[in-house]
């Protein structure tokens, strides 16, 4: 029976294709997709399931009920506490203001006598508060230096000051009160700073529902504000996983497509290179023969080159020759060292002969003088 309903909630809460959307505004914290919940169809009907029984926060009717009430009783005790918390403060600002006014100006007796008794009531008050603070922690606690409550009580004003005191204060409290709602205002709307006083207070009766409607619209811009963030993170999520498979996509294409162009490419440099290179050498070559023609005259040049082309002649025979002694003396090496002995020898007779030869020639030259 229960499987039965709750298959009828399903098909009540998506009988449209729209079952996934409805999912998803249901749970906006819920980091899923309407893809995520095609390709799982049991988890996107047990989402629907549970919309049925809790709210977009996650928790339950009967929790949020519960968390409600406490809610109430809580705002409740804060009114409470606000209240007696802004009376005991604006008191304070009461007598505060008075010393400053006392500082630069004459007060009257009556005021003198009004604010020293507020100033002195409320700390007699505040110190019985501190030497007994059962009404409020329900503990007993030791006594300060000694002192009950009952003799500082004793420090109270007169009887009859205080009668007065309290006689004047709701009328100074309402006056205090009512300039610094007039404050208030003027700092809510400075353009009404110069209105009337009745003006202005007739604006004052209507300020706290101009400021309950701003606080509205702050929480409705707020909650706006949160969807916007939820969409922005999923659109941003669907953004990153399109640009993914872009990004994947283009690697593809590089790792195809790029040989290919960097081969056409790099044939194209090689060609543009030696293009460039001859043309260097080319202006090289001009260069050398301007420098050629600056230097020297035409038949200057024309015999630097025949000298040149003998030059060169006779390298070219002295380089055979001395390939070819090159050639006999390795031949020769093959002999081993018997023929080096016998080379050796063949040098102290060259050598011999030669020395003789020269003799030989200056005693002819000695004969014949």
């Amino acid at each position: 029976m229960s499987v039965g309903l709750e298959t009828t909630n399903i098909l009540v809460l998506g009988k449209a294709d729209n079952l996934h959307q409805q999912v998803l505004a249901s749970f906006p914290l819920c980091d899923a997709t309407e893809e995520d919940l095609t390709q799982n169809p049991h988890f996107s009907k047990l989402l629907a399931t549970l919309s049925q029984h809790v709210d977009k926060s996650g928790l339950t009717v009967s929790l949020k009920t519960e968390l409600d009430v406490a809610e109430e009783k809580l705002q409740n005790q804060k009114r409470q506490w606000l209240r007696s918390e802004s009376l005991h403060r604006g008191l304070h600002e009461m007598i505060q203001e008075f010393h400053v006014r006392k500082q630069n100006t004459t007060v009257p007796p009556d005021q003198n006598m009004f604010y020293e008794t507020m100033e002195r009531s409320l700390r007699v008050t505040q110190c019985v508060r501190q030497l007994d603070p059962s009404s409020t922690t329900r503990q007993e606690q030791p006594s300060v230096l000694g002192l009950t409550p009952q003799q500082v009580t004793q420090l109270l004003p007169s009887e009859k000051n205080m009668q007065r005191m309290k006689q004047a204060l709701p009328r100074q409290l309402e006056k205090h009160l009512k300039e610094k709602c007039l404050r208030l205002l003027s700092y809510y709307q400075p353009e009404w700073e110069n209105d009337s006083e009745a003006l202005k207070t007739n604006k004052l009766s209507h300020l706290s529902t101009l400021l309950d409607k701003e606080k509205k619209r702050t929480e409705l811009l707020r909650e706006i504000c949160r969807e916007n963030t939820v969409l922005l993170q999923r659109q941003t999520q669907l953004y990153l996983s399109e640009l993914l498979k872009c990004v994947q996509l283009l690697q593809t294409l590089i790792l195809d497509h790029r040989l290919k162009i960097q081969t056409d490419l790099d044939s194209k440099k090689l060609d543009y290179f030696e293009g460039k290179c001859e043309l260097v050498l080319q202006k090289i070559k001009t260069e050398m023969v301007e420098i050629q023609l600056e230097t020297y005259s035409p038949d200057t040049i024309s015999a630097h080159r025949k000298i040149r082309e003998k030059l060169e002649g006779e390298l070219k025979a002295c380089k055979a020759e001395k390939q070819a002694v090159e050639s006999n003396l390795s031949s020769f090496e093959i002999l081993g060292k018997a023929f080096e002995a016998l080379a050796e020898e063949y040098c102290k007779l060259r050598q011999e002969i030669d020395m003789k030869n020269w003799a030989l020639k200056e005693l002819t030259k000695y004969n014949e003088k």
